[in-house]
């Protein structure tokens, strides 16, 4: 669904594609939040939300995402914090944070995340420090 311009929402019944491996959504720039059905994408590996420029915020749902393992954020514009939950994502090696200007911080449970492999939060203007718990990311490269 690369770069549907004009596309405000996503309807609830996207959580029946239970198979979805990889959900492209890059450059759907009217979207500003996911539905809660998202949570019910149990084999979603990569979810790839760069440029939303309008996405304000993550649904609690994206925590039940067991099978994540990259999700790309990149020039979400409006986004300005990353949830509590995020730590949930047991399997997520990538986050992709570049250019997320009005990111102000980045929630302290994300030092629990085991499988954390790369993070890029690289010109995020307004995150002013990174939580202390980012230490106990040994798999981090």
């Amino acid at each position: 669904m690369w770069g549907c311009s004009r596309l405000q929402e996503l309807p609830t019944s996207i959580g029946q594609l239970r198979a979805l491996q990889k959900f492209h959504l890059e450059k759907c720039l009217k979207l500003k939040e996911l539905p809660t059905s998202i949570g019910q994408l149990h084999a979603l590996q990569a979810l790839n939300l760069s440029r939303c420029s309008n996405l304000q915020k993550l649904h609690m749902s994206i925590g039940q995402l067991n099978a994540l393992k990259k999700l790309d954020l990149l020039r979400c514009l409006s986004l300005q914090e990353l949830p509590t939950f995020i730590d949930q994502l047991n399997a997520l090696q990538e986050l992709d944070l570049l250019r997320c200007s009005s990111l102000q911080e980045l929630p302290t449970s994300i030092g629990q995340m085991n499988a954390f492999q790369k993070l890029d939060v690289s010109r995020c203007s307004k995150l002013q420090e990174l939580p202390i718990s980012i230490s106990q990311l040994i798999t981090l490269q």
